[in-house]
């Protein structure tokens, strides 16, 4: 296995939103307070930051400014994945001359390839950028799976490194026909000690944008060998997953940051706002938690 990219916590940053666009002063604000409360790694223009939503310019930017704000504090990771491969390879190509530590590539979504398609896909990005590549499975979203033997044919190529895996049920597969050849990363934040216990070297986690200390301490807790405070910091934190995936993320989890005051913006259409009653239920759930180091 070749180095992992970051060990612990990497989060799945959101994207501050305004009326005109991205607020990237807020964006350097959020890259600076990861930094200083332990985050291992930022991952910008994932799901979580509405990439989709996003023209190539605006996208770009964002990166860049994430980029300048880490100024190699951090590695800094970044979405360029498309269900058009041509696009997706341009935003490789893009996201790597503007200094990306690594690029995460989700699985094609809409198109539904098949098993030949998907690998052809994934081997455009590997042969057209020198950059790691994180491959992002997550059938929930994508209606495509990546499954143990698509990853031994995509083993061939050197430069896709790890997976940030949401289907815990086929790691132990993939563990058995593969071994350490790739770095496996937990896309579930309920599911990371498991996940870590099977071999994986961290998370990359939506939760980490308002926990950020606690998820980096949870996961180097149990890659140090303390078992019990790993896995007592993820029973903590399973009633904040609940509340944050009570409605298609990132909607909830930019809900409670404003609610925490830490002024991210509203998600994009076709998102939109939490219904009353789920947010009512975010709101009793954060009380639970201290979250008095934000704003200090």
């Amino acid at each position: 296995m070749t180095k992992p990219i970051f060990e612990g916590s990497g989060v799945a940053i959101v994207t501050p939103f305004t009326d005109s666009g991205v607020d990237y002063e807020r964006l350097e604000q959020l890259v600076d307070f990861h930094i200083n409360n332990g985050t291992d790694a930022i991952i910008i223009c994932g799901s979580t930051g509405e990439a989709s939503t996003m023209p190539d310019d605006e996208h770009l930017a964002t990166i860049k400014c994430a980029i300048d704000a880490a100024a190699k504090r951090v590695p800094v990771i970044a979405g360029t994945g498309s269900n058009d491969t041509r696009h997706g390879v341009h935003l490789t190509r893009e996201a790597v001359k503007l200094g990306a530590d690594a690029v995460l590539v989700v699985t094609p979504y809409y198109n539904k390839c098949t098993p030949e398609g998907l690998f052809r896909h994934y081997g455009e990005y590997a042969k057209n950028s020198d950059a790691p590549i994180i491959l992002y499975n997550v059938p929930s979203r994508t209606n495509v799976n990546i499954s143990p033997d698509s990853l031994v044919r995509l083993a061939e190529y050197e430069n896709i490194v790890a997976i940030k895996e949401c289907n815990f049920g086929q790691v132990p597969e993939i563990y058995s026909k593969l071994g350490d050849r790739y770095t496996l990363y937990s896309g579930e934040d309920g599911l990371a000690v498991p996940m870590v216990s099977m071999g994986a070297k961290g998370v990359i986690s939506v939760v980490a944008n308002i926990l950020p200390a606690h998820m980096s301490k949870m996961i180097h807790s149990y890659l140090d060998g303390d078992v019990k405070t790993a896995r007592d910091m993820q029973v903590e934190i399973i009633p904040l997953v609940k509340a944050l995936f009570c409605e298609v993320n990132p909607i909830p989890i930019k809900e409670a940051m404003n609610i925490l005051g830490m002024n991210v913006g509203p998600c994009r259409l076709p998102l939109c706002e939490m219904s009353a009653a789920n947010h009512k239920y975010l709101e009793d759930v954060l009380a639970k938690y201290d979250f008095s180091f934000i704003n200090k």
